[in-house]
C-alpha cells in the first residue's frame, strides 16, 4: 500500500500481482456528497447536474438506459473537469439525451477507427468521459446502439476539415461490441486513477462486474506504470500474460497494442502528468 499525492493506492491481487492499483475506495459504489451544483464546461456551456436531496437520492431522471435527462445553460465557470468537443449548441445536443450521447460516441468511435490520429481518438476518450461524469454505463448504451441498429438507424458520419460530403450507414453488431468495448476500458482506466479525477453523478456502476473482473487487472497495470514508473508504453508480453491469466486467452499483439494505447491516452486526458510540448 503506497499514498500517491494524498491517496492511499492498494496492491491488486489475483491476474495481478504487486501492482498498485484502484484507489481505497469503494469504486464502484461511490457516492458524492455535495451542496452546491455541480458544473460540466465545454467552452462557455456548463451542464448543470442537480444535487442530493435530503433522502441522498439524486434529483435528476435517470432513465434505465443509463444516463440523466439534461437541461443545459451557458455559464462560465472553471472546473477541475473540461473536455471540448466543439460548440456549444453541438455539446447542448450531443448530451440533451442519452441516445444523443451514444450516438455522439459512435461517430466519434468509427472516426478513430476509419481515420486514425491522435486527435480522433482524443476526441472519442473526452466524449467517454463526459459520458462516464453524466453516470452513463457500458450497458445501457450498449442497449441504445442495439435498439437503434434493430430499427435501421443510420447514423451520420463526422464530416473531415474543409469536408463538405454527408455519409450515413447503419450500425453493425460487431461495431457496437467494439466501440462499448472502448468504453468499457476508458471507463474502468478512470476507476483506476487516484481520486478525485472525474466526478461521477451516479452510484450506478459504469461497467458490469464481468467486464471489471477481465480488464481491471489490465487498466491496472498500465496505471501504474503510468502514475509510479513514470511509463507511457509497456511491453505488449506483459499485458498478453495479463490475459491469458484472467480470461484464458490473449489478444493478437496489434490489438493489446491499441488497447494500451487507448488506456494511456485515457490517462493523459484525465491525469496529465507532464506538460504538454
Amino acid at each position: 500500500m503506497k499514498n500517491y499525492h494524498g491517496t492511499t493506492m492498494l496492491t491488486v491481487t489475483g491476474g495481478v500481482s504487486n501492482y498498485q492499483a484502484l484507489p481505497k475506495n469503494p469504486v464502484l459504489h461511490e457516492t458524492v456528497s455535495c451542496r452546491a451544483n455541480h458544473v460540466i464546461c465545454s467552452n462557455k456551456t456548463a451542464v448543470f447536474v442537480p444535487v442530493r436531496s435530503s433522502s441522498n437520492v439524486l434529483n435528476s431522471s435517470f432513465s434505465d438506459k443509463g444516463c440523466t435527462q439534461l437541461q443545459t445553460f451557458h455559464h462560465v465557470a472553471s472546473k477541475r473537469w473540461l473536455c471540448r468537443l466543439g460548440d456549444s449548441s453541438s455539446f447542448d445536443d450531443e448530451y440533451r439525451s442519452s441516445r444523443n450521447i451514444a450516438i455522439s460516441l459512435f461517430r466519434r468511435y468509427r472516426n478513430a477507427v476509419d481515420r486514425g490520429g491522435g486527435h480522433n481518438l482524443k476526441e472519442f476518450i473526452n466524449a467517454g468521459v463526459n459520458a462516464y461524469a453524466l453516470g452513463c454505463t457500458e450497458e445501457g448504451l450498449r442497449d441504445e446502439l442495439t435498439d437503434m441498429k434493430e430499427s435501421g438507424v443510420e447514423i451520420e458520419a463526422m464530416q473531415a476539415y474543409g469536408g463538405n460530403t454527408t455519409l450515413k450507414s447503419k450500425i453493425i453488431s460487431e461495431e457496437i461490441d467494439e466501440c462499448i468495448l472502448w468504453l468499457s476500458i476508458i471507463f474502468i482506466t478512470i476507476l483506476c486513477t487516484p481520486q478525485p479525477t472525474v466526478v461521477r453523478w451516479s452510484s450506478t456502476p459504469p461497467v458490469s462486474e464481468e467486464i471489471l473482473l477481465q480488464w481491471k487487472g489490465f487498466c491496472a497495470l498500465i496505471a501504474n506504470a503510468y502514475y509510479i514508473r513514470g511509463m507511457a508504453w509497456l511491453p505488449v508480453k506483459t499485458l498478453q500474460l495479463e490475459q491469458m491469466a484472467v480470461m484464458g486467452r490473449s489478444e493478437e499483439p496489434s490489438v493489446v497494442a491499441s488497447r494500451m494505447r487507448l488506456v494511456f491516452s485515457t490517462l493523459e486526458v484525465v491525469s496529465p502528468q507532464w506538460p504538454r510540448v
